[in-house]
């Protein structure tokens, strides 16, 4: 079942890939002194709806179980040189996004230092093929509109299991929602057209095989659908204390995947 943005269902920039994205960073890169560590983040679940959220969690565990998920085991028998390049152009077309959203979060140096990796990326990174920032020392961090309402205080509202989309809460929907309407690099050009097919297809499958190794560990739980939800919401509580952090430095949360209280 997929998690959530790491995706976008229909593309890389919507918060299903996007947000699997996200978990899969967590579970795999290693602390440091500025990171936000999700252990340190208190996170609340409020699960209203339970039942139904159930019902759509147990429709799209078949949609993966049975599509998606197969699909990305293949892809990593790929080259991995293939999959990086895969991994860096969805990263680089969906940083206009992220671009929007530091600006929005009032974050100066976050918003310069997108802006010169997505520059550098296009250009000497061949459509952002190759990371050439990392190299030249300029990292990538991530940020969505569910986040940035985050930073502007808005709570996080119920859990909603939202179809295809998977695990969620009202703010983060609603981020979702902002997403598909904006559209920074237009849609009027038959190659932005082409390159955001490319995009939608590569973020899916790249984002959920990232995800892998986190999701076959909560399956191995007596209770998956709570085991992910309380993931997410761990997830989500450092992502918006990432972005009220405002460091231009890489700042992935690393989260624990630990249930909150009472779960």
């Amino acid at each position: 079942m997929l998690p959530f943005k790491c995706a976008p269902w229909l593309a890389r920039n919507t918060s299903i890939v996007m947000m699997v994205a996200g978990l899969a960073g967590c579970s795999s890169q290693a602390p440091s002194d500025t990171q936000v560590n999700c252990a340190d983040i208190a996170y609340s679940v409020y699960d209203p709806v339970e039942p139904l959220n159930r019902g759509v969690f147990a429709f799209n565990r078949v949609v993966d179980d049975y599509a998606l998920a197969p699909v990305a085991r293949g892809y990593r028998y790929l080259p991995n040189f293939f999959q990086t390049g895969v991994h860096n152009f969805v990263e680089n077309f969906g940083e206009p996004k992220v671009f929007i959203n530091d600006v929005l979060q009032g974050n100066p140096m976050r918003s310069v230092n997108t802006l010169g990796r997505f520059a550098l990326n296009t250009t000497v990174g061949v459509l952002g093929l190759i990371d050439v920032s990392s190299i030249a020392g300029i990292p990538r961090h991530e940020a969505d509109f569910g986040q940035t309402f985050g930073v502007w205080g808005i709570g996080n509202g119920p859990i909603l299991e939202l179809p295809l989309f998977g695990t969620s809460n009202s703010r983060d929907a609603a981020g979702r929602v902002l997403s598909f309407m904006v559209d920074p690099l237009g849609s009027n050009s038959d190659t932005v057209e082409t390159l955001s097919t490319i995009n939608t297809v590569g973020g899916i499958i790249d984002g959920r095989a990232e995800a892998l190794p986190m999701t076959d560990s909560l399956q191995k739980l007596p209770d998956y659908y709570s085991a992910l939800r309380n993931v997410v919401a761990e997830h989500r509580a450092a992502f918006v204390a990432n972005g009220k952090q405002g460091s231009a430095d890489d700042t992935q949360p690393q989260c624990t995947g630990a249930p909150a209280d009472g779960f």
